[in-house]
């Protein structure tokens, strides 16, 4: 696309108008590389190459970003509450803590969101609380008990899947790259076939291991094991972050 278009892309993720904008294009250092000077000029032009960033400067005097107002926070007026307006109120931090402490008086924050996130609370020997909770084999597979004790499940699945094709994972439509098709085996990880792979985002839970069984390279974050049945292949191409939701 033209430098022109990436502006009116930006703008509404920056705020600045497409007028006032001037474009830096930087690289993995922070150093600028070019000035996107000309607006007709396809983004291309400038050679960019991944892990470079677009550094937005907005030239309006008058604009939010030029007066500090995106910076400093002491610019914005406070939300205060007298501690008697607090203490009247009904559905507050400090009620739900007393209530919670008349049932439990051990209870603690920590405690709380181990709760609710279903981790199991140990004491280390200093008799501090410690979360502990046991690796899960990928962020998209269900746990181990649920899956059949079969090497052949999902095999056929499998087959259809080819090495280096770009393919999409369900849940959530995750855009990537098959690296790894094969019969699995790693701590953790249940019996049957597993597809590997190298996400468009940082939408994994790994970088390509699993139980310290590495299976493909790719950063941390990018990389998951899904069954064969949550993936297809085919024509699925990176997804432009720019995009608006009107545009195909």
């Amino acid at each position: 696309m033209t430098v022109l278009r990436v502006k009116e892309k930006l703008q509404t993720h920056v705020g600045s108008s497409v007028g006032a904008m001037r474009l830096l294009l930087r690289d993995e250092s922070g150093a600028t590389v070019s000035a996107l000077e000309e607006d007709g000029r396809k983004l291309g032009f400038y050679s960019p190459r991944d892990g470079f960033t677009l550094h937005v400067v907005d030239t309006d005097a008058g604009s939010a970003s030029a007066a500090g107002w995106l910076e400093d926070v002491s610019k914005v007026e406070k939300f205060e509450l007298s501690e008697e307006a607090y203490e009247a109120r009904g559905n507050t931090y400090r009620k739900f803590k007393e209530e919670q402490r008349r049932t439990d008086p051990g209870w603690t924050l920590e405690k709380e969101l181990a709760r609710r996130r279903g981790v199991r609370l140990r004491v280390c020997q200093a008799g501090l609380p410690a979360l502990h909770s046991p690796p899960l084999p990928s962020q998209e597979e269900p746990a181990a008990a649920a899956e059949p004790a079969d090497e052949q499940h999902q095999a056929a699945e499998a087959s259809l899947v080819a090495l280096g094709a770009r393919c999409e994972v369900q849940p959530g439509g995750k855009r990537g790259v098959v690296a790894y098709v094969g019969n699995a085996a790693a701590p953790g990880l249940p019996k049957g076939y597993w597809v590997g792979v190298r996400f468009d985002e940082p939408v994994g839970r790994n970088d390509g291991s699993v139980g310290g069984t590495r299976f493909f390279d790719c950063p941390p974050a990018y990389g998951g094991l899904v069954r064969p049945a949550k993936v297809t292949t085919g024509n699925f191409p990176e997804l432009d972050l720019f995009a608006s939701d009107d545009e195909m």
